[in-house]
């Protein structure tokens, strides 16, 4: 069960604030979320994850790209917590040195 999605992002957008270090990475929380509808060719919009303050505040969300989903097989679920932490790929230090922020 698989579902591909094509996207960008729009480095510019990204308040720097919103970057936290954990483990010595660096990380930037983001929703990604899959519409009904299509605007533009696209059905996918991504934004930066907003705080608790900032959703009881109404606050509007910053998008920060967009893209379509491009395969599905049609079988998309939510996906179940694991007990055992997930081990990640280390950041490439030539890859994070050319982000802008």
């Amino acid at each position: 069960m698989a579902t591909i999605i094509n996207a960008s992002i729009e480095l510019t957008k990204i308040d720097k604030t919103k970057i936290f270090e954990k483990d010595g990475r660096k990380y930037l929380s983001i929703t990604i979320s899959v519409n009904d509808t299509t605007n533009y060719g696209n059905n996918v919009g991504i934004s930066i994850n907003q705080t608790k303050e900032e959703r009881e505040a109404k606050a509007p969300k910053t998008f920060i790209g967009n893209g379509k989903v491009s395969w599905t097989d049609g079988n998309i679920q939510v996906a179940e917590k694991e007990n055992a932490p997930t081990q990640q790929a280390p950041i490439s230090k030539e890859v994070d040195d050319d982000l802008p922020f």
